[in-house]
């Protein structure tokens, strides 16, 4: 496993976020992105390296905005440091991981992501 402060992790999340283009940035709506150093007990995979958890864009009508929370997009700290063996690689894997999870936001399913090959 490599080692990678939680602050240099949320840096690379930071910087996942950076790569979305900004005419599709501005469209995210109600979302925040956390980092957490595990995916929780009772996911399917404990090698989970994001989860969005939320409504997507597509699926929204009028009764959303009445008190909706803000969408959560977690990015899971040490399965990622768990798989990767430099600091680039974690770089590349969070940015996949987060773009993968914005993807579902938007209302794209992994099956559609595998195609794209952001899986």
């Amino acid at each position: 496993m490599i080692e990678m402060s939680l602050t240099e992790f949320e840096n690379a999340v930071g910087e996942g976020l950076d790569l979305i283009p900004e005419e599709l940035a501005r469209h995210i709506d109600n979302v925040v992105v956390l980092v957490e150093d595990e995916p929780p007990a009772e996911a399917e995979d404990p090698d989970l390296l994001g989860l969005y958890e939320g409504t997507p864009l597509t699926e929204r009508g009028e009764w959303w905005a009445a008190g909706s929370l803000p969408d959560r997009i977690t990015i899971f700290r040490n399965p990622t440091l768990r798989m990767c063996e430099s600091a680039d690689e974690v770089s590349e894997e969070v940015a996949v991981t987060v773009i993968h999870e914005i993807a579902h936001h938007f209302g794209i399913d992994d099956a559609r992501l595998h195609e794209l090959g952001w899986a």
